[in-house]
């Protein structure tokens, strides 16, 4: 039985005792009766409150109520137990077949386990990363890249329409700085001030020549123009190439130029002047943004006529709302806090609802060796340098095992130790002693398909296991549903601790040659190979892979 379906248990029998008089309350939706997995097995294997809510409605102690719910719930097929405790809790042990019978629901759904409705109907746009292609991705972008491409996956597993999109920052006066710091390297003098010195910088210039051997005799402007448009797209393939082996995917590359060049800034502006929230000051075009909480108005175009960033902030906003997408997510650096005011009063100048039609989220820093990165500086630490000497698969679980507000220390080396004090390590082995097992299992001649008894799942690491891996799917759809990747990362660890206990206590294989094999043998085979299932697609949602042999 799974939790589930234990749920759909527990709304029928409220259902039944309404009917017959028993209760005399209103019955909540199904979605709204939840079990949990209790802090304590001693305490069964799943616990619910529903008598606590409502108690009140019906006008009776919850224990009371909790009572009558109680003894309709002990006649359910598959449940052992329910004890009461405390004020109200339902304290509900499934009998042993019927907690073993997950293993085989979690054998047969495979891939789908863990995927649920929680967010169904929702169409979200997934805005991260967003960096200028003035340079490699740096320290900084990675984690967002991590987090938010782990947060694309988890919505999807939870039933949203979600499309992953990056803002290329292809705009500005920091694009003409760009080139102009490839052009001074290519002649081989300084870049200018606020340019960009880094060492990658001198990649570009070189690969730039090599393609234009002209480049140094064009007059400055063809030159510059030159510089631009190459160096813009060669970084820009950089950055791509990058993501692709950090394995983020984006479904949309969307160019702000684009804007710009379409006039959606200006439409923009005439929009959000038709609703009534633009004014002029002082030869500028203003937003009067204070009065939906900002802490200032803002400027969208300046006396001189140029458009500002914010500006362009509202025609991207605008452009994402056009484009059919509901909830926009933006997912921003923690430089960024200054922007959650604005953009949610662009929202709801636009007419828009800024508690439920845009989300902004804020990561917090991450330092290597207590050193601050930054794209600008010749020290900086690229994610490149991340992948060749740590690897994808310890960083991208580093950094999903921590709320993105947390400030983060990496220390590399611990990353890139192959022990159990290493989380990803841990996680990552214990999938492939899973697959090790099952492959010595068929060695032996212990096959799945030869006999499965979930009764015979009694050990008390085998109810631990099997209560874990239930709660997966909640797992999944509690951390898609408030933003937090770590959840899952947190969760896996859990479970992978639970799977290295069964195995110190439970074999799969027989001990010896002269052991018969039986349904034990074959029905914890079917319990190992549910949780290699499970390992596999806690690890896929954060985008790390699941090896079979270490």
């Amino acid at each position: 039985m799974t939790p589930e379906q234990l749920a759909q248990a527990l709304h029928t029998v409220l259902t039944e005792a309404v009917a017959a008089g028993d209760l005399a309350v209103e019955v909540p939706a199904l979605e709204a009766v939840r079990v949990e997995r209790p802090k304590s097995r001693d305490h069964g294997d799943w616990a619910s409150n529903i008598a606590l809510q409502l108690a009140k409605g019906a006008g009776m102690p919850p224990r009371q109520l909790a009572e009558i719910v109680a003894s309709r719930l002990r006649e359910v097929a598959g449940v052992g137990a329910v004890d009461i405790a405390g004020p109200g809790f339902l304290n509900i042990t499934l009998d042993a077949a019927s907690a073993g019978e997950l293993a085989r629901g979690i054998v047969e759904a495979g891939e789908a386990y863990g995927t649920n409705e929680s967010m169904a109907g929702h169409v979200v746009n997934l805005e991260f990363v967003s960096a200028n292609p003035t340079g490699p991705l740096h320290i900084g972008h990675t984690r967002w890249a991590a987090l938010g491409d782990a947060l694309r996956r988890l919505l999807a597993a939870s039933g949203a329409e979600v499309t992953a999109e990056h803002y290329i920052n292809d705009a500005g006066a920091q694009m003409g700085k760009y080139a102009a710091s490839i052009l001074a390297k290519a002649r081989g003098t300084e870049v200018p001030e606020g340019g960009y010195p880094g060492e990658y910088v001198d990649v570009l210039a070189k690969e730039l020549l090599a393609e234009r051997p002209d480049l140094l005799e064009l007059p400055e402007d063809e030159a510059l123009a030159v510089c631009l448009e190459r160096g813009y797209a060669l970084q820009l393939a950089k950055i791509q190439h990058t993501l692709e082996q950090f394995n983020v995917h984006f479904d949309v590359w969307f160019s702000e130029k684009t804007l710009h060049d379409a006039g959606a800034v200006e439409d923009a502006v005439a929009r959000l002047r038709e609703q009534g929230h633009v004014f002029d000051d002082g030869g500028a075009v203003w937003l009067r943004t204070t009065d939906f909480g900002d802490d200032k108005d803002r400027v969208l175009i300046r006396a001189n006529g140029e458009p500002t960033y914010f500006a362009a902030d509202a025609a991207y906003y605008l452009s994402k709302k056009d484009r059919g997408f509901p909830e926009k997510i933006y997912m921003l650096g923690a430089d960024h806090h200054g922007y959650v005011g604005r953009l949610k009063a662009i929202a709801a100048c636009a007419g828009d609802d800024p508690t439920a039609n845009i989300e902004v989220l804020i990561g917090q820093l991450i330092n290597i060796r207590g050193e601050r990165m930054g794209k600008r500086r010749g020290n900086a630490l690229f994610l490149d340098d991340l992948l060749e000497w740590i690897g994808s698969d310890p960083v991208r679980y580093s950094l999903a095992r921590f709320p993105a507000d947390t400030p983060l220390d990496l220390d590399g080396e611990e990353l890139r130790k192959r022990s159990n004090d290493n989380p990803v390590f841990y996680v990552q082995y214990a999938h492939a002693r899973t697959c090790n097992v099952a492959r010595l299992a068929r060695e032996d001649g212990v096959r799945r398909e030869d006999g499965f008894d979930p009764a015979l799942l009694t050990h008390e690491t085998e109810a631990t296991l099997l209560a874990t891996l239930g709660d997966f799917p909640r797992v999944v759809a509690q951390a898609a549903q408030l933003r937090e990747p770590h959840r899952v990362a947190r969760y896996l660890e859990e479970l992978a601790g639970f799977f290295h206990k069964w195995y110190d206590e439970c074999r799969v294989r027989p001990m010896s040659a002269d052991e018969q094999i039986t349904d034990v043998h074959r029905s914890r085979l079917w319990l190992n190979d549910a949780t290699r299932q499970v390992l596999a697609n806690g690890l896929g949602l954060l985008g790390v892979s699941a090896p079979e042999r270490m």
